[in-house]
């Protein structure tokens, strides 16, 4: 460093015959531009060489381009600062300027890092796999610790670097020493924020939902789309989008079909008439369920859960791997059963009373007259004869 810098003032020793103002902004452009330069050839030549790889590689090299080239020109300027004839009050400016830049690039790759570490410890897990329980639950956590992470960096530089400048760190000394009003004013302002920053760490602690969890809320299914530093997305089934706060899953029930495992029983209802074949229908559940693909293998069967004046409530039970699979299966097997009720068994759908009593009516219409004996059709003949003879 210190033979660089001595090459540099020796360099600005042989321009001593131009103005010093002219030497010293030669010197800053020719670092500025060296540093460009070299960093752009360099970061070229590495994009060439990671090209072949995967996609890891490739993003690790993009993002870390920022954060290098920031540090290359810090250490140039600083470099062609001191070898540079410039007043003190410039090299003090210049300085100044460098140390801010420095603290940004602190902060620049504290966050470059943060999302290195994150991407490398969600390699080992994969959202797209049938059952990614596990996988949900760490992707959850490392979004939301993420995210405080990357806003607690960003406060931390610009604080650092706001308290450089004595105006601004006094007037900030003195706003804490006064409080009062302005801080209760502030305080009050700051609550829904601090609010949902607190409730964003305990949701990443507890993970009462997760990223894609399967949830019922304000009356609404769906799936959980993103989780924020402050709301959270809920994707609705019918692709719509619900906004909700990050405090509204600490303070309100929700129901989360998920939690656990992403395997659910559906239920389904049928109404029949009391002279169902309920044995015939259980057989044919089964039938059904072992030919869907979409059936687990785990949970089938059929009751009567109740019997009422007219009819009888027959609830079907299935189980699915995931909540669309249950949706489709619970479907598939109404239709088919009532295709079969149909087809099988008219009778044991529903009926009204007043059915039955039209189909008596017209058995008795078709059932053929009684004759009446003899004797009894002579006596009323006699009487319409002997009217006659009259």
């Amino acid at each position: 460093m210190d033979e660089v810098a001595s090459i540099v003032e020796q360099g600005a020793a042989r321009l001593d015959w131009l103005p010093d103002w002219m030497v010293s902004l030669l010197l800053l452009a020719a670092a500025t531009g060296f540093v460009l330069l070299i960093h752009g050839a360099a970061f070229r030549a590495l994009q060439r060489a990671v090209a072949e790889k995967s996609l890891f590689w490739r993003s690790l090299v993009a993002r870390t381009r920022g954060p290098s080239r920031l540090a290359l020109l810090i250490l140039a300027l600083s470099i062609a600062t001191t070898a540079a004839p410039l007043p003190p009050n410039s090299v003090d400016a210049i300085r100044h300027g460098l140390l801010i830049a420095f603290m940004v690039l602190v902060g620049w790759t504290a966050t470059t890092a943060l999302h290195i570490w994150t991407v490398i410890y969600m390699r080992r897990f994969k959202l797209d796999a049938e059952d990614n329980l596990l996988a949900r639950k760490h992707a959850t956590q490392i979004s939301i610790l993420r995210r405080a992470g990357v806003t607690l960096a960003v406060t931390i530089t610009l604080a650092a670097a706001l308290m450089t400048f004595d105006g601004v760190r006094q007037y900030g000394v003195s706003l804490l020493a006064s409080a009062g009003a302005a801080g209760l004013i502030l305080g009050l302002a700051m609550q829904p924020v601090l609010a949902n920053l607190a409730a964003g760490i305990q949701l990443a602690i507890t993970q009462p939902i997760r990223l894609e969890d399967a949830i019922v809320v304000e009356g609404e299914w769906g799936w959980v789309e993103e989780i924020t530093s402050t709301y959270v997305v809920v994707r609705l089934w019918d692709w719509r989008r619900l906004v909700l706060p990050l405090k509204y899953f600490i303070e309100h029930p929700f129901q989360n079909w998920t939690r656990d495992g992403a395997s659910i029983i559906g239920t389904v209802m049928i109404y029949c008439d009391h002279s169902a074949p309920v044995a015939e229908m259980r057989a044919k559940l089964e039938e059904f369920v072992k030919e869907s693909p979409l059936w687990d293998g785990q949970v089938v069967n059929l009751q009567v859960s109740d019997a009422r004046e007219f009819t009888i409530e027959v609830r079907l039970l299935v189980s699915a791997g995931t909540s669309p699979k249950a949706w489709d299966l619970r479907c598939e097997v109404r239709e088919k059963m009532i295709a079969w009720l149909n087809a099988e068994h008219p009778e044991a759908l529903p009926r009204h009373r007043n059915d039955l009593g039209r189909q008596l009516a017209g058995a008795t219409e078709r059932r053929p007259a009684r004759r009446e004996p003899a004797s009894r059709s002579a006596r009323r003949v006699a009487p319409s004869a002997a009217a006659g003879e009259a």
